[in-house]
């Protein structure tokens, strides 16, 4: 027992697939869990995007060290030995399935719940399970949109409305589920009563999108009818993306919009600056040389404002492109202003701070070599969380699990004859 790490001793099965379930099943692994991941024949759809090696890609590789696969057959009904004696071992369930199917593959979480009073099942949905939406299937992009995050970011492509390219829907979801397992495992060590908890990427998303979800019903609900009404009349005569954007409310003052919290273009590259508050506003002013009458008003609501800082824009976005960023960053630290260059991310590999916090972590796999993948996003003591070893390859294990779940020889061999489970990865284009 190695008390230092917080889930050893957690055993894990994850049914899942892509990043939410998968990630929290990683950082749980990271933790001390022991994770079997429950994979079709023909193994998680990411490891075939542009493999490193056989059937290891890198975005595997960025949500599945440290877990052990046990290739499955799960919606053959001789695969439910297999799966019943998984939930009597388990202490925690993770699951991702399209709507519909926890049922049909005898997983729905009462029921299991019923069936293992102290079990923890973790379950991801689109949408969440009730409501109009809640049987439609659904990825990041698509939540990003229906959320609202997606205009809340405000990136556009060629005027059309665009994600974010890092799934940060799906990622804040696995962050999401990871909290509701941990508080679920907590409440059992007081209770010893296991639980469902209930995760979405809808709620996760608009999570991100926190700020602009919150309103006023007596200040702002009439603001936001004719922001509506107006958004139906432009839909109607058939208005750009972009026109139907400059009818929304922006939650922001003018001036932090144009000036205080933005990003600008020095003489060499791209820096960010967030004065969150009104003495940082001060403090960037001052450092740029600029006079703001806006910094002595407490209201900046009355339509001149706007007029006032778009000029005001201009002039700081031109004092700003005459020296490099490296000067402003220097200028601005001093100030005390939050400021950075914005970098690529393979700028980050060597970055010497982020190896000075061990945010990257070197990981030795049989096959593909050293691959720098990033460490744990929570640390606890020295080394409550580590970075795990890779999976093992596909279906190696196969064996060896069946076995500590008490089959025999000749079931696993049945097993492996009948298709139910692997111990090899299925070639490309053979139907699983």
């Amino acid at each position: 027992m190695n008390d230092a790490r917080p889930f050893d001793g957690i055993r894990v099965a994850e049914f899942g697939q892509f990043i939410a379930v998968p990630f929290c099943g990683q950082l749980m692994a990271d933790g001390g869990a022991e994770v079997i991941k429950i994979e079709a024949p023909g193994g998680d759809p990411t490891r075939r995007f542009n493999p490193l090696a056989p059937g290891e890609s890198r975005i595997f590789l960025s949500r599945n060290r440290g877990k052990h696969s046990l290739p499955l057959r799960i919606s053959n009904p001789g695969a439910r030995p297999v799966i019943d004696r998984l939930l009597s071992w388990a202490d925690v369930v993770l699951i991702n399935f399209r709507p519909g199917l926890e049922k049909e593959l005898g997983l729905e979480p009462h029921e299991l719940l019923a069936a293992h009073p102290r079990l923890v099942i973790a379950s991801v949905t689109a949408f969440g399970k009730q409501g109009p939406d809640a049987g439609l299937a659904g990825m990041d992009i698509v939540l990003q949109a229906r959320s609202g995050l997606m205009a809340a970011n405000g990136r556009t492509i060629d005027g059309r409305p665009a994600s974010g390219d890092p799934v940060s829907a799906d990622y804040m979801c696995a962050m999401c589920l990871s909290f509701g397992v941990a508080s679920a495992l907590l409440r059992r060590e007081r209770t010893g009563k296991g639980a469902i908890v209930d995760v979405s990427l809808m709620q996760a998303a608009m999570t991100l999108a926190n700020n602009q979800l919150v309103r006023s019903e007596h200040q702002d609900r009439p603001d936001h009818e004719a922001a509506l009404q107006k958004l139906a009349e432009q839909r109607a005569a058939h208005a750009s993306y972009q026109e139907q954007a400059a009818a929304i409310p922006n939650p922001r003052y003018p001036s932090m919009l144009a000036i205080y919290f933005r990003t600008f273009e020095t003489a060499d590259r791209a820096i960010a600056v967030a004065c969150g508050s009104q003495s940082l506003r001060v403090k960037f002013a001052a450092a740029l040389g600029i006079e703001d009458k806006g910094l002595s008003r407490t209201s900046l609501q009355e339509p001149h404002w706007e007029g006032y800082y778009a000029a005001l824009k201009q002039q700081v976005e031109a004092i700003v492109r005459r020296d490099s960023a490296e000067t402003w960053i220097a200028r601005l630290n001093d100030a005390g202003v939050p400021v950075s260059a914005v970098h690529f991310p393979l700028e980050l590999f060597d970055d010497p701070h982020a190896h000075a916090n061990n945010m990257f972590h070197d990981m030795a796999h049989p096959a593909a070599g050293t691959v720098r993948v990033l460490g744990p996003p929570v640390a606890m003591n020295r080394d409550g969380f580590q970075p795990s070893q890779p999976t093992p390859t596909f279906g190696s294990e196969t064996d060896r699990i069946l076995q500590d779940l008490g089959f025999d020889a000749a079931a696993i061999e049945g097993l492996v004859s009948d298709g139910i489970v692997r111990r090899e990865l299925l070639p490309p284009g053979e139907e699983p």
